[in-house]
């Protein structure tokens, strides 16, 4: 079992601007760049309406070995490393996990939910599920999951093995510190070193998309308007200047 180091954290601005933008936008965004598929596919938004962005805590899961592992919910808590992810949690960031799609033993449960709650963590994706419902569900907590379970994290098949490593998740390469962007739609990764060119490519098509989304209200032609017909640039900046876009 392995404790990484601490994570570094994106820049403000990147997290500030990424949130504005959502994840389907920049998982488009991301798609034109060559990063095809950013998004955690198969892990659903618990929580209708939740949008998070914030850089990456990982938590990674093993198969059972019994040779590696001695089975035991509050067997010395201290070698439980999904605790030790929670230790981590800085205001803002996301827990990411890979729990191996394992549809049997729920992650964290209530008390680890509240603890991280406490920590003002921003929200927890895991590639698996999680416990005690209820209970969780009262903290209002952002989640991205694949279901639930009365089974505590390593009841059934895995464990925990390291902490701020690179995982895999919902089919998806996250590294400790990359940025993650979760709403409705889903949750996506975005690498630091790809995300000034995301929210600079990513603003740009929200913006024009504003005056396209208007014209298509209006009944007007979708060859011209989406997307935005190079013939329409002139029109749509004549708009732009008299509707600027506000600073976030």
């Amino acid at each position: 079992m392995a404790i990484g180091a601490e994570i570094t954290r994106p820049a403000k601005h990147l997290i500030e601007g990424l949130r504005g933008l959502g994840a389907a936008t920049i998982a488009g965004t991301l798609g034109h760049m060559g990063f095809k598929n950013p998004h955690m596919t198969g892990i659903l938004p618990q929580t209708k309406g939740k949008a998070i962005c914030g850089p990456a805590l990982t938590l990674q899961c093993l198969p059972q070995r019994p040779d590696l592992f001695s089975e035991g919910e509050y067997a010395d808590p201290e070698t439980q490393l999904h605790r030790h992810v929670l230790y981590h949690v800085q205001e803002g960031d996301v827990v990411v996990v890979d729990a191996r799609g394992d549809m049997r033993s729920g992650i964290f449960g209530d008390m680890m939910s509240t603890y991280f709650k406490g920590r003002g963590g921003a929200g927890i994706i895991i590639d698996g599920v999680m416990r005690d419902r209820p209970n969780v569900e009262k903290l209002d907590l952002a989640l991205w999951l694949k279901g639930w379970s009365p089974n505590y994290h390593v009841q059934t098949d895995i464990y925990p093995n390291a902490v701020n490593v690179t995982i895999a998740c919902g089919g998806v390469t996250v590294v400790p510190g990359d940025i993650i962007v979760a709403d409705d739609d889903g949750a996506v990764v975005v690498p630091v070193s790809m995300a000034e060119r995301v929210l600079e490519d990513g603003q740009k098509h929200a913006e024009w998309e504003e005056f396209s989304r208007m014209k298509l209200m209006a009944g007007q032609s979708l060859q011209r308007y989406y997307p935005l017909h190079p013939d329409a640039e002139e029109e749509y900046q004549a708009w732009r200047r008299l509707n600027p876009v506000k600073p976030v």
